[in-house]
């Protein structure tokens, strides 16, 4: 409380709260000599409250509340992960909208995934405070959001002008008459030049001429759309790939009908224990965390700042999940300590976050070896595009009946081609060729994971 007051109407301004204070039940407005003095609810605007006394000029009084600060919420970017700077915002909501607690009022598209923003209290959005569209950084304030229950801003009143009344037409006055002609007019002379002999009935109408850069209607049409910041992303990352890695592409087949006859025995006896659906997923997984062990350079990758290759000693697969944005990357990790019913339940996990967009920036980083299945979308051949900074990718395809030599016989078996592109600079053809023998040997023969041979 600030007081404004000359020396002798403080002293009495003094005796008169001091009289106040000996009678606490004194409510409302008081008036202690000749000082009108204000006792009432709290609020942030000040108040002038001028005295009785020819001495006083004015009592000014500052006081303040945390609540009706706290009735409108204003809301910030959170906090992305360390590999993450910046986002575009996409809404959901508009000013206006009401909201309920946690329910989402816009999305945050980053380079690898999408972050909502849920609103914090039920309320209505009172303010966007960035564009749709706009790029946002970590702890950049969003929406503001007054809660339910709070009063909102009394609107100043319209003030509507009534119209003007309108103007009285001013008639023109009529032209007085001018005076009756008392002859004809003469008769223009005839031309010597004889008539045309077609009558006027043959002469056939000229269309109007088309002008000329008039485009033709036609239905061909085409329109554009923006790239997201993931598709952005995406052709960045693998245009950094074709310019950083010398990537090679070897290929091999597998016969899948010893792995299909032992899914088609165990399917069953495997979802009654684990819940779980058997796929072929787990078993190329499998099979590439047993043949990376085997060859530690397909997992191993150049640092081209030291000049120095780094070699890992644990495991972690992404496995490429198509999602409506794009091409998702979730890690599987540790791979090498996992078992079928384990990595069977993380994909089934991070392929159905990647669906829903709830994949978070953890899931996919990191990863030292990709596996991507085309054979999903029936997919015959195709060299993948290696996932940087790893050194190597395997690409699956379609499983297909073709006619294999078996024993000097030809029989028809579901034959699968696979295709390891990698990196030249690190890996070998050697290595290659190995490392795809070792998982086709895995695959036909699951025994050999067992026998650790």
């Amino acid at each position: 409380m600030a007081l404004l007051l000359s020396r002798p109407v403080s002293r009495a301004l003094g005796r008169g709260l001091g009289a106040l204070r000996q009678r606490p039940s004194l409510l409302g407005s008081r008036t202690v000599s000749q000082f009108a003095i204000y006792q009432g609810p709290s609020c942030t605007k000040s108040r002038w409250l001028p005295g009785n006394s020819p001495h006083l000029s004015t009592v000014r009084l500052f006081r303040s509340t945390a609540s009706c600060n706290q009735d409108v919420v204003t809301v910030n970017t959170p906090a992305f992960a360390e590999s993450v700077t910046e986002g575009d915002v996409r809404w959901e909501k508009a000013v206006g909208d009401t909201v309920s607690e946690d329910e989402v009022v816009c999305e945050i598209e980053t380079d690898k995934t999408s972050v909502q923003v849920p609103a914090p209290a039920a309320g209505v959005i009172e303010a966007l405070l960035v564009p749709d569209g706009g790029r946002v950084e970590g702890g950049t304030p969003l929406f503001t959001l007054r809660k339910s229950g709070a009063a909102a801003p009394k609107a100043k009143p319209i003030e509507v002008t009534p119209p003007a009344p309108p103007k009285p037409e001013v008639t023109a006055p009529t032209p007085a008459a001018g005076p009756i002609p008392t002859s004809m007019p003469p008769v223009p002379p005839v031309s010597a030049q004889p008539m045309d002999s077609k009558p006027v009935s043959a002469v056939k109408p000229t269309s109007p001429a088309v002008p000329e850069g008039t485009p033709a209607t036609s239905s061909r049409s085409e329109h554009r759309v923006k790239m997201n910041r993931m598709r952005q992303r995406i052709a960045q990352r693998l245009k950094e790939a074709q310019n950083t890695c010398a990537m090679l592409t070897t290929f091999n087949e597998i016969d899948m009908s010893n792995i299909q006859d032992m899914r088609a025995r165990h399917k069953d006896a495997f979802l009654k224990k684990h819940n779980l659906k058997l796929g072929f997923m787990s078993a190329f997984v499998k099979a590439a965390a047993f043949a990376l062990q085997d060859q530690p350079s397909v997992n191993a990758v150049i640092d081209d700042t030291t000049k120095e290759i780094v070699y890992r000693d644990y495991i972690d697969i992404s496995v490429a999940v198509s999602t409506p944005k794009g091409l998702v990357v979730p890690v599987v990790r540790n791979v090498e300590s996992m078992n079928f019913a384990t990595i069977e339940r993380t994909i089934n996990e991070l392929g159905e976050k990647a669906r829903k967009n709830e994949l978070a920036i953890e899931d996919m980083d990191g990863g030292t070896f990709t596996i991507s299945n085309g054979g999903v979308f029936g997919s015959l051949y195709g060299t993948p595009i290696i996932n940087p900074p790893q050194s190597a990718i395997l690409g699956m395809h379609g499983i297909f009946d073709r006619p294999v030599a078996v024993a000097g016989k030809v029989e028809v078996r579901p034959m699968m081609y696979v295709a390891l592109t990698y990196d030249h600079r690190l890996i070998d053809g050697r290595e290659a060729v190995l490392f795809l023998r070792k998982i086709k040997s895995v695959v036909e023969d699951p025994r050999i994971l067992l026998l650790d041979l």
